[in-house]
């Protein structure tokens, strides 16, 4: 039989995740992520897919962050009619990023006197063919292809999906969750795949030890109080803001630190997603489990605001320091995270706490690469702020994880192949060394576009 696996998207970069397998004529994509960060994203974005959308049969989806689902409506507009698989925490995730995205992308299209990439009636479109089947549930696609999610651990409802056909199995990792997590259960092993599809975000560098990082936010805090300061942490509003939020009501709860200061959640969609984590209790680790059994109410703590209307997100600026705002987006690209930096940017009593990856490009990397003026909504602003980071709240596997990820799954001795992909180059290509000469398996660095004949 025929089997293809096409990269196209995902490889070169962290973002922009799109993968086509093609069995036996049936054609199955994985992830349709947007391209982040770069200058040239909007064009690639916009550019045409290599591949016909009209001819697609599935679309799975492994996850909710936009750069494995902010193109599903440009491949809908352009003709996309068959069906879209994810579980349920996936589907209700992607109907608000996606929603939010919609609004952003006209915003930006306006601003530009150009169309904008996909409108509110292509996402309508493509909730109209989205299905679900929950972690666990072997599901046939067609033909006697089957699919079986498991918990990749990385954000709420990520999902390692697993595609078998002809007693052979090929698995997409989407993105890997940095085991043990704040808040979800640990990212299962792969067992029996030939296969693997994985990320390599984190693929060259560890992150620094997990008992590390609560010390240092503690002290972040700490100094944000005892200095009067103002903390910008600009956080995604999927997973990364709901960690903190539960972190944060640790170290409040607990009496480390006895004086409480206002933290300001500045993001509509982050508090809408914090709802969608309360509905999945079940998604928790069994201690974040026992924390909610005994009555915490783990995402409230003492002096949560959760800021929603414009208005609201506007007085933040004149309330007394001490203050903690934490806004999406998560690489300061865009979002009222960037008001907020843009307006005490060159303020020597605030700091900028830099919580996740950020992507060459964007204004967290300049920031995190330590640039003494950056630019911002076109005004050059001179760097005063404290800029920090801590790189323990990833919701990445680094390149450690990643390799012992790959060392479980080759045990059973039926693992063929291993394609890493998003990751920047040097991370990719790094694990690739690190799989062949610890582990003795064979790893590739795909290209964007190649295609790789497989065993089915």
């Amino acid at each position: 039989m025929t089997a293809k696996l096409t990269f196209c998207g995902g490889t070169g970069t962290v973002t922009g995740a799109n993968f086509l397998l093609d069995l036996d004529g049936v054609k199955i994509l994985v992830d349709c992520g947007l391209v982040q960060g770069d200058e040239s994203a909007d064009n690639i974005n916009r550019s045409a897919f290599p591949y016909d959308p009209k001819t697609i049969d599935f679309l799975l989806v492994t996850h909710a962050h936009t750069d494995h689902i902010g193109r599903i409506g440009k491949l809908v507009k352009e003709g996309f009619a068959g069906q879209i698989w994810s579980n349920p925490e996936t589907k209700d995730l992607s109907a608000l990023l996606l929603e939010d995205a919609v609004k952003l992308l006209d915003q930006e299209a306006r601003h530009k006197g150009i169309l904008p990439l996909y409108e509110a009636k292509d996402v309508t479109q493509a909730f109209s063919l989205w299905q679900t089947v929950p972690y666990h549930t072997k599901r046939e696609l067609k033909n006697g292809i089957n699919i079986f999610l498991k918990d990749a651990g990385h954000v709420l409802g990520s999902s390692m999906i697993e595609i078998s056909y002809n007693n052979r199995k090929i698995v997409f990792t989407g993105d890997l969750g940095n085991s043990p997590s704040l808040l979800l259960k640990d990212t299962e092993d792969i067992t029996d795949a030939n296969y693997i599809v994985m990320e390599s975000v984190y693929g060259d560098r560890n992150h620094a030890p997990k008992e590390e990082r609560k010390k240092k936010l503690k002290k972040v805090i700490e100094e944000t109080i005892k200095y009067k300061r103002t903390l910008i942490i600009p956080a995604f509003s999927l997973e990364r803001t709901q960690m903190m939020i539960y972190e944060m009501n640790e170290i409040f709860e607990s009496g480390e630190i006895k004086t409480q200061v206002p933290v300001f959640i500045d993001s509509p969609l982050a508090t809408k997603i914090t709802q969608v984590y309360k509905a999945y209790p079940q998604d928790f680790n069994p201690a974040v489990q026992k924390d909610i059994s005994s009555g915490d109410n783990i995402f409230a703590f003492p002096r949560l605001k959760f800021t929603v209307q414009t208005q609201e997100s506007m007085s933040i600026h004149s309330m007394p320091n001490p203050k903690i705002i934490m806004a999406g987006s998560g690489m300061s690209s865009g979002g009222r995270v960037v008001a907020h930096e843009k307006h005490y940017m060159s303020n020597p009593n605030a700091e900028i706490l830099c919580v996740g990856y950020q992507a060459a490009g964007t204004l967290g990397r300049q920031l995190q690469d330590g640039a003494k003026v950056v630019t911002i909504y076109g005004e050059e602003k001179e760097v005063h702020a404290k800029i920090d980071s801590i790189s323990g709240y990833s919701s990445h596997k680094d390149s450690d994880g990643l390799t012992e990820f790959v060392a479980k799954a080759a045990e059973s001795k039926t693992l063929d192949k291993v394609f890493v992909v998003m990751g920047e180059p040097r991370s990719s290509l790094f694990l690739v060394q690190k799989i062949r000469d610890n582990l003795g398996v064979n790893a590739i660095h795909p290209e964007y576009k190649q295609e790789v004949e497989l065993e089915f």
